[in-house]
């Protein structure tokens, strides 16, 4: 008798996370997608509608986070986005985004902290002003990208409203507007809306980023807009897109992948090359704008920066 496999919604399978085929340049990859020569430069989905703060772009970028890495291709990394709202098709996703209203935005701070505040987008923009930083950006997937973020350190975010003693994570939270987001409807089983989190230490240190913008202008809605996070030494689905809660907490916080399966997408998730996902290598990955594979480096090269967060 033939065994037959009952896979979840949310199964996806290594040749669908990790192609073969190589995008050996910018042409070809492009060429893939259906887009050609000049045209390129305006993409659907566009950026962020938020008016006020466009003149905040281009940000000075910070020295310590200019490390000379070459750049991922712009048109590549706003047009291959995991962005399951939306679809699980990742070129597909800045198709799909016009009907995201993403301004006004307001960013609701609460849980243990002496001073819970919703935040204007805008005004959270200009109250704390904003720097880019070039990051290297490694999915669980196996594949990866390096972008100059806009954005701010997250700790300045987190300081405004005064964490208590007793808070020891923080939950985050992606809107969830299903008329405007048509991948939520596709996937009823999942655990909607997406949450993420940090320990506090984690959120508080100085590499742990809350973007804006990308490549000098505001955030384009495939990429996450508004605002999200940017946590570079872990796996890309902790940087948690277009936020709109975000909750200090005494116990850690359900997420929505590790709910999903923790033993494939457990709540730590750093950049380990040498622990695999249950199903594929970590060792390397592939640059998605050339196609070359890399060797994977512990906390996707952070390890000097937050090493000391994990020593038992």
């Amino acid at each position: 008798m033939a065994n037959i496999i009952s896979r979840p919604d949310w199964y996806i399978t290594e040749r669908e996370v990790t192609s073969e085929f190589a995008y050996r340049n910018r042409r070809k990859f492009l060429k893939q997608m259906g887009f050609a020569g000049g045209a390129l430069a305006t993409l659907s989905g566009g950026l962020s509608a938020a008016g006020k703060v466009r003149s905040l772009y281009p940000a000075k970028r910070a020295a310590a986070f200019n490390p000379g890495w070459p750049l991922t291709d712009e048109t590549v990394a706003t047009t291959y986005n995991n962005f399951y709202e939306f679809t699980t098709q990742k070129t597909m996703v800045h198709r799909l985004v016009d009907d995201f209203e993403i301004s006004p935005w307001k960013v609701k701070v609460h849980g243990l902290c002496a001073k819970p505040t919703t935040f204007d987008f805008d005004d959270l923009c200009r109250k704390i002003g904003l720097e880019e930083r070039v990051y290297r950006f490694r999915c669980v997937e196996a594949w990866a990208m390096t972008v100059p973020w806009t954005g701010f350190p997250m700790h300045k975010l987190l300081k405004l409203v005064e964490p208590k003693a007793e808070a020891k994570f923080v939950k985050f939270v992606t809107a969830m507007i299903p008329e405007q987001m048509p991948g939520i409807a596709r996937q009823p089983r999942y655990p909607w809306p997406y949450t993420e989190g940090l320990t506090m230490a984690e959120a508080m240190h100085d590499l742990a980023f809350v973007a804006t913008g990308i490549f000098g202008k505001p955030m384009p809605k495939q990429n996450g807009a508004p605002i999200r996070t940017v946590i570079p030494w872990k796996y890309g689905y902790k940087s948690i897109k277009s936020i709109v809660e975000i909750e200090f907490t005494k116990s850690q916080p359900e997420t929505l992948w590790e709910t999903l399966s923790p033993e494939e997408y457990p709540f730590e998730s750093n950049v380990e090359p040498k622990v695999p996902h249950p199903r594929w290598s970590q060792a390397t990955h592939r640059i998605v704008d050339t196609g070359e594979r890399e060797r994977t480096l512990l906390y996707n090269g952070y390890e000097k920066q937050v090493g000391h967060l994990y020593k038992k």
